[in-house]
Formats: C-alpha cells, structure tokens, sequence
C-alpha cells in the first residue's frame, strides 16, 4: 500500500509537465526504480490506473527500469553490482574490503514521458 503515496506524487508531476508542455495524451512514462525499493512493479502500474483516471495520464504504460545496486570499496576504489536480496556479507571483489559506499539502487525517478 505504500506505493500509492508515491504513484500519486509520479502523477502530479507527469500531469505538470505535461500541461506546462501543451500535451494533449501521456502515453508512456519511463521511471527509474532502484533494486533497493521494495516498489511491486505491477502495484505501480495498478495504483497508476487507478489514479489517472479522467486525466489525460488515463491509459498510460509505465515502462519502469530497475537500477542495479552497485557499491564502492572505500578501500581500492573499485565499484561492483550486489544483489542484496542473495548477499549477507558484502564484501569488495577486488580487495575484500568491507566499507563501501552505495552508488546506485536506491533511486526513484521519472526519466522520461512521452506525449501527443
């Protein structure tokens, strides 16, 4: 249910833009999900429905993107894809260090939208 605070907020600004560009139909909307959200894909798009109703969003196709996370060793400096979900303890993969920054997967953004 949390996906629906976050659908309306994609709505609004998807319905800004396009007013501010005289667009008549939003046809698609191209999101950016990090692998860290625990967004459902297809809750997304059903909230979206259901939200954009009698809007000219109405029908609109999210094409959503997951982004990887990839982490940094803080160490080497060298950067490597995790899959979180498998991994306990991370660890570098080039020198096995164990501080590293998170560089991706945790984004959430609207990339591009087409309209007519």
């Amino acid at each position: 249910m949390h996906e629906l605070p976050i659908v309306e907020s994609i709505l609004n600004i998807v319905l800004k833009h396009a007013q501010q560009n005289n667009a008549k139909k939003v046809v698609s909307i191209s999101l950016k999900i990090g692998e860290m959200s625990d967004l459902i894909d297809e809750w997304v798009q059903r909230y979206f429905d259901y939200l954009s109703k009698g809007t000219i969003a109405e029908g609109a196709k999210l094409k959503i993107e997951k982004v990887p996370v990839v982490l940094k060793c803080e160490a080497c400096g060298s950067s490597f894809q995790v899959d979180i979900r498998k991994d306990e303890n991370i660890k570098c993969t080039q020198c096995n260090g164990d501080k590293v920054t998170l560089v991706s997967g945790r984004e959430f953004h609207i990339s591009s939208m087409e309209v007519m």
